[in-house]
């Protein structure tokens, strides 16, 4: 050891130095780079470090029904460095030397600064599986696209919404597929990550995206697990089917074929709106959601989304004076390693889907809707299992797609977005497939 490693106000400053460059490590880890850049200019200045994000969260804040979790490295970081010593020549107590110190410091802060540079082109180069992006993309709009921005209001207050219309549309009746965004996206992100402009602009439809406001929940997400959100003519589903009407009155929309997909909260919301508006949607996809009603309170809400908490497969009532059951038909993908929304989940929406399709009284095996379930993988990418479940006629009703390795994340989807892998089986694609198959009537609303 040498003697000015033990000077105290050497050692001192070595450790504020080693904290500081191991917490701008974590930043830049965790994307975080404008953060961990001030970090290491505290650091050169000889500022002390602030505590890591590691604390407790507060008592008030509000828990928020979603996350993401990206793991650039699986191994940590070690950052090396040395401090020229005193001669050993000297036997008196070696006193600090602060521009000794201070280039030292700027040395590794230097280092540093290139490791982060390396993060940053790491973490900027396209996911291992992931598609270019093409001409139709969101962001790249062609000649004849359009993506409006438009609002809905009611009595129970307005939301915004972002609208894709195809440039092959002339004014004649095409579909309409309403995107509902998981907690903390936007229209523009949902968009991006699921590319259903891309398909819309192929497949001549429209696409639209409702916005999640702050003031309704801190995080965006759309309030599925509230009580008074699960009503027909009441809540965010009052907001959702009316701004679908709003467009439906505007542009010139097939009345049978508007459809309604979301994702983990917005997924939850759609299995809603397909329970709530059976009249209104012919067709309905859940993607790492969760079946309608399957809380009515936030600490449910936390049980459900764990899966310790399981429904019964027995409709809910819709709240309102619609009393048909719902029996829409129903695509559900969800990612068997998912750590947000259990997958038991994905099998409650399926089941109760395929309860709202059986005939009345129907309890037995010869009852059943008949099931087909196939096995397949994505090149380079995420094993699956489908399981179609078909009525006595033959007619497929409910698809449920388990992803085998995925976790919270669009199947399929671009990175350009939140919430994506682009390992899996294209689910825009695939829920656009299945709805084009089932317009409003094509399936009877209880099986015979």
């Amino acid at each position: 050891m040498t003697r000015m490693a033990r000077n105290p106000e050497i050692q001192i400053m070595n450790a504020r130095l080693q904290a500081g460059l191991l917490e701008a490590t974590r930043l830049t880890r965790a994307g975080q780079l404008l953060e961990a850049t001030a970090m290491i200019q505290r650091v050169l200045r000889g500022e002390s470090t602030p505590p890591a994000a590691d604390e407790p969260p507060r008592a008030d804040a509000q828990t928020t029904l979603e996350g993401e979790c990206r793991v650039v490295e699986s191994e940590p970081a070690v950052l090396t460095g040395t401090v020229d010593a005193a001669p050993r020549a000297s036997r008196e107590p070696a006193q600090p030397d602060p521009q000794r110190a201070a280039a030292s410091a700027q040395g590794l802060g230097a280092r540093l600064r290139e490791k982060i540079r390396q993060h940053w082109r790491e973490f900027r180069k396209p996911t291992p599986g992931a598609e270019p992006a093409s001409v139709g993309s969101p962001g790249v709009v062609p000649e004849g696209e359009r993506f409006v921005t438009a609002s809905y209001t009611n009595y129970v207050g307005t939301r915004s919404y972002k609208l894709y219309i195809p440039s092959g549309y002339h004014g004649q009746p095409l579909p309409l597929v309403v995107m509902l965004h998981g907690c903390t996206q936007s229209p523009d992100d949902f968009a991006a990550g699921t590319q259903m402009n891309a398909l819309a602009e192929a497949q001549l439809c429209f696409v639209a995206y409702p916005a999640q406001t702050h003031a309704a929940n801190s995080s965006k997400c759309w309030n599925w697990f509230k009580a008074s959100d699960q009503q027909r003519d009441g809540g965010e589903p009052s907001l959702i089917a009316g701004l679908t009407r709003q467009i439906a009155d505007n542009y010139s929309i097939d009345p049978k074929r508007i459809y309604v997909a979301g994702l983990s909260a917005g997924g939850a919301m759609a299995a809603t709106m397909a329970t709530t508006y059976p009249d209104l949607y012919a067709a309905a996809g859940v993607h790492s959601g969760l079946p309608h009603g399957a809380a009515q309170n936030l600490p449910a809400a936390l049980a459900a989304m764990q899966g310790s908490q399981r429904m019964s497969h027995s409709r809910h009532s819709t709240g309102g004076s619609h009393t048909d059951p719902a029996c829409v038909p129903t695509i559900v993908f969800h990612g068997d390693r998912d750590t947000t929304v259990h997958p038991c989940n994905g099998e409650q929406v399926t089941a109760q889907s395929m309860s709202s399709h059986a005939a009345p009284g129907a309890t037995g095996a010869k009852d059943a809707l008949r099931v087909i379930v196939e096995s397949g993988k994505v090149p380079n990418g995420h094993a699956y299992t489908r399981s179609t479940h078909h009525d006595a006629n033959g007619r497929p009703l409910v698809e449920h797609w388990l992803i085998h390795g995925a976790g919270h994340a669009w199947s399929g989807g671009s990175p350009r977005g939140s919430y994506t892998d682009p390992k899996g089986p294209d689910a825009s694609r695939e829920m656009l497939r299945f709805f084009y198959e089932h317009p409003q009537g094509a399936v009877s609303r209880r099986a015979s």
